[in-house]
Order: C-alpha cells, then sequence, then structure tokens
C-alpha cells in the first residue's frame, strides 16, 4: 500500500492543539475553556481535523468524548511534538545562563501518585531528549515538617503537591487543577452510564486513606458527603490514587479520583469514567522547593520547563 504524506503547508497545524485539548480534557466544553475558545470554534476544527486523518477521532458518549484507537495513536506522537515545540519556544526567551544539553545534574523531587502517574512520563519524554543526561530521582517521601527540612538542607530538590505551604522560607508554583470523577468496571451489574447519589453512597468504596486517622473526614471528597449529612461504605483504604483502578477491575467496588488518573487507566483496564453525584472542589497541584534555590540556574531551568510541561498537560 502507497503511503501519501501529509502536505505541511497545506494544514493548519493549529488544529493540532485543538485535538490535543479534547485528547487530554475529554470534553469540547473543558478544551474550549482550556484554549480560550468557542465551542462551536472547537467543533469546527475538529471536524476539519477529522477529514485531514480521515476518522473520527472521537465518539461522543455519557462519560465523555472517547478517543479512537487511531486518536490514540496520533496523540502518541502530537503530544511529544507540541512539548518540544512549547520548549522551544520557552527557551528561546529564558536566561541561557544554563547550559541543560549537556547538564549531568541529578534533580530529587518528593511526589505524589498523581505527578507519577500523570506528569513524570510525559516529562521524562521531553526530558530525554532535549536534556539526555539530566536525571531525575522520585521519593514518595518525607512529608510536612521533615520535608521542609530537607528542601532547606538541599537533599530534596523540589516537591510536588496537593497544597501549597505557608513557610516563608519555602516557594511554591501552582502547575494545575483537575476534578474528579468515579470509576466503576465496565461490565458493574447495578451502574449503566449515569450515576445517581443513592447508587454512589450504596456501593462499595475504595478510598483515599494517606493521611492517617483524620485523613477520611479531610478529604475533598468525604468533606462533602459530611456537608450533605450522609455516609459511605467504605471498603478498602489506599495510600494514594493509583491503587485505586486496579481493585475496581476486579470488584464490584466504585472509586473516586482525579479524571487525568481516570484516563490513563481507563481503556486499558476496563473501566467506565462516570460524574460524580456530588459538588467537589478541584483537587489543586503545587511545585514547591525551598527560597535558597531561587537563584540556581539548573534548578531555575528545570522548574520552569516541567511548569510549562504543566499548562499543556
Amino acid at each position: 500500500m502507497k503511503i501519501h504524506p501529509v502536505n505541511l503547508r497545506n494544514a493548519d497545524l493549529n488544529l493540532l492543539t485543538v485535538f490535543d485539548a479534547v485528547m487530554s480534557e475529554g470534553s469540547m466544553t473543558r478544551a474550549a475553556e482550556k484554549l480560550g475558545m468557542s465551542q462551536p470554534a472547537i467543533s469546527n476544527a475538529l471536524s476539519r481535523f477529522r477529514r485531514l486523518v480521515d476518522d473520527v477521532l472521537f465518539v461522543r458518549t455519557a462519560q465523555g468524548m472517547v478517543p479512537t484507537v487511531k486518536a490514540r495513536m496520533l496523540a502518541e506522537h502530537i503530544r511529544p511534538a507540541l512539548d518540544l515545540v512549547q520548549a522551544g519556544l520557552y527557551r528561546s526567551k529564558a536566561n541561557e545562563r544554563f547550559d541543560y544539553s549537556s547538564s549531568t545534574r541529578q534533580i530529587t523531587i518528593v511526589a505524589e501518585d498523581y505527578a507519577t502517574v500523570v506528569l513524570i512520563p510525559r516529562f521524562m519524554t521531553w526530558l530525554s531528549k532535549v536534556a539526555a543526561n539530566m536525571r531525575v530521582r522520585l521519593r514518595s517521601d518525607p512529608i510536612n515538617a521533615a520535608l521542609t527540612t530537607k528542601l532547606n538542607d538541599g537533599s530534596v530538590d523540589m516537591a510536588i503537591r496537593y497544597r501549597s505551604s505557608s513557610d516563608r522560607k519555602l516557594r511554591f508554583r501552582h502547575l494545575l487543577d483537575d476534578e474528579f470523577v468515579s470509576m466503576v468496571r465496565q461490565d458493574h451489574p447495578t451502574i449503566g452510564d449515569t450515576l445517581t447519589l443513592s447508587q454512589y453512597l450504596a456501593l462499595p468504596h475504595v478510598v483515599y486513606g494517606r493521611l492517617g486517622r483524620r485523613g477520611l473526614q479531610n478529604s475533598i471528597v468525604d468533606r462533602e458527603i459530611k456537608r450533605l449529612g450522609a455516609t459511605r461504605r467504605v471498603a478498602l483504604q489506599v495510600p494514594g490514587f493509583q491503587a485505586m483502578p486496579v481493585v475496581i477491575r476486579n470488584t464490584d467496588f466504585i472509586c473516586t479520583l482525579p479524571r487525568r488518573i481516570a484516563q490513563v487507566y481507563g481503556a486499558d483496564f476496563h473501566l467506565k469514567t462516570l460524574k460524580t453525584p456530588l459538588n467537589l472542589e478541584k483537587l489543586s497541584l503545587y511545585l514547591v522547593w525551598s527560597k535558597s534555590m531561587d537563584s540556581d540556574p539548573a534548578h531555575e531551568w528545570f522548574r520552569d520547563s516541567f511548569g510549562e510541561l504543566c499548562q499543556r498537560v
């Protein structure tokens, strides 16, 4: 079969940005908000890209815009390409005090599972192309006062956390916000394409409980359930979001987790993503580092590059 390459001079490369936004957001409405465009403009651009690649790309369902096999294949190439373009534009404006291309610097990061699942793989794909000799070490500890100490003494370079810090010796940068969704297995015996509050509360839950004895009461989900004067059935408490889909695919349990983590596991684990019947605040993610590292060129380059990439996730 003869393959005919696409003539880029006749293609609107802005369509790649629209496709990537719909792919990452799973919704034309959210993609429009992310790009600052109207929903009709997003729909029009997506239609043009569909004609260009000869595929429907997304199937509209009750769970959102579900990508086709070809859309997932295209995303594997388009996302890294857009990351490199954005990084190139950023570096053209950045201070060139640090030679990232030849650096062998190791950066140690304390990261929650959200970062290890959603952010780090994508960032490392980019880093391996522009600064192949730099190394990243991830740690899942310490937290609170111990973390502050290690940031200040330099044994940890930065942390990715679900909240900012009020410590005056620390800096923080908002990386992104994510909304919560619920997940059950595709062939769940009682849950279809929608989820009511009564169904949600009646099912056994896998819950995030790393925060200790008070963790459940202090979680975003349980604060809202308590506000409603309700309770939920806790079947399993896990130390992070990453464990939830593994349990859900083999049980009739339900979990509530950030949407971008759900996207990573949904298709491969045959899970169903549903709108959560609760009015939940969004989960915010922050980069935290010591004030003493502000002027370190390598540290500044790394955190700025990481922050820039998070704006496109």
